[in-house]
């Protein structure tokens, strides 16, 4: 589907506490527009890792995700 996974108000939440920490004190505004990309782009990654992880414990003939799978996708 075309519905974002994450709750926009979270994600906005997360991305402006990064900023705060990362960014020189005078970066502090986004565009909504950016920030839809940025979460569009973040779960587009995430659903890309969890795919190839999956793919990874298929092969190791199992059903349960486990962290070596996601370590072996993201390798």
């Amino acid at each position: 589907s075309t519905n974002l996974l994450i709750p926009a108000a979270t994600f906005i939440r997360q991305v402006r506490s990064i900023t705060q920490m990362y960014a020189p004190p005078q970066i502090n505004r986004w565009t909504a527009e950016a920030l839809v990309a940025l979460q569009e782009a973040a779960e587009d990654y995430l659903i890309g890792l969890f795919s190839d992880s999956m793919l990874c414990a298929i092969h190791a003939r199992r059903v349960t995700l486990m962290r070596k799978d996601f370590e072996l996708a993201r390798r």
